[in-house]
């Protein structure tokens, strides 16, 4: 049967509407996001990720919301309370709070676009960043890193959930000033480490001066107590001499006075002895005394003086 040219543009034409139709009744919706479907620009439901069916023409996928978690980095100055400029390089992690129907339409519509939301989002933090360090001196900001994390967080997350996100995390990755106030800091640590190193030294001089006294005291002491010991054992050695030499002449006497000789003879001997031990123990040439019979009679004379006078003073 033949067909006319007409019919076949029409059937042509028919395929090609049913084909447009069945593409356009289908969308796919990628994994970690949800579509919104709008018909007539007002909100209808709800897809979840896969292959979904919406009426052609009719339904349209005004919005796909992402559900997995989100980072955004921020750089910004802020002003201390006594007119620093801080720069700030942070990242805000957040997500969709839950992927239920009604948070994201909130998400969706909530702003014009996601510009829109993270405009927003950058501003707020940087707001609660700034209002905190406006408060507080440049000597204090480096060691306020937690403190403004908490600060924000507990800015942020009433705002957040009003907007249908959830802040998961702030990091603060970096504190900077100006190079005249990182100059200044520098000398001030330079000059900090200086005073330390000063005291740290100063306190090695004290201890090692201190050990050496105490050192140099612990030996006079030994030395003391050694020369004393020494003194004593000298001391004693000099008494026992001197009692073996009165227990001799004592003997001697005795002897003499029995065979009827006169003592000064032992005088004479213990004369006649010094000067041999000290012509043998000098580092001289010469040595003189007198050898005459008067000098002798008269160096006995003194000698029986000396030896009455102990007698009586013992």
């Amino acid at each position: 049967m033949y067909e006319s040219p007409e019919n076949l543009i029409l059937a042509a034409m028919a395929a090609v509407v049913i084909l447009i139709l069945l593409i356009k009744s289908f969308t796919t919706v990628q994994q970690g996001t949800c579509a919104v479907v709008t018909m007539f620009g007002k909100h209808r439901r709800i897809m979840q990720a896969g292959l979904n069916v919406k009426i052609p023409f009719l339904e349209r996928v005004a919005v796909r919301v992402p559900v997995q978690n989100q980072a955004q980095e921020l750089q910004f100055q802020a002003t201390t309370r006594d007119q620093a400029q801080v720069n700030f390089t942070a990242m805000v992690l957040f997500s969709v709070k839950d992927s239920s129907e009604e948070m994201i339409k909130k998400v969706a519509f909530k702003f014009v676009n996601y510009a829109s939301f993270q405009t927003a989002l950058i501003r707020s933090i940087e707001s609660a960043i700034r209002s905190l360090v406006a408060a507080k001196a440049q000597a204090e900001i480096l060691g306020l890193r937690s403190e403004i994390v908490s600060h924000v967080k507990d800015e942020l997350d009433t705002q957040l959930e009003e907007w249908g996100y959830h802040l998961l995390d702030l990091q603060i990755n970096d504190i900077s000033f100006g190079v005249a106030i990182m100059q200044s800091m520098e000398r001030v640590v330079a000059a900090q480490n200086e005073r330390v190193a000063a005291e740290n030294e100063g306190a090695a001089l004290l201890i090692r001066e201190t050990k050496k006294a105490e050192a140099e005291g612990a030996a006079i002491q030994i030395a003391a107590k050694a020369e004393m010991e020494a003194a004593r054992l000298r001391g004693q050695g000099v008494a026992a001499f001197r009692q073996e030499v009165a227990a001799g002449m004592a003997e001697a006497a005795k002897a003499m006075e029995v065979a009827h000789l006169d003592p000064s003879f032992i005088l004479f001997s213990m004369w006649t002895e010094t000067m041999r031990h000290v012509a043998s123990e000098s580092t001289g040439n010469l040595i003189t005394f007198d050898g005459s019979t008067d000098g002798m009679r008269d160096a006995l004379r003194q000698m029986t003086l000396l030896s009455e006078i102990r007698r009586e003073q013992s």
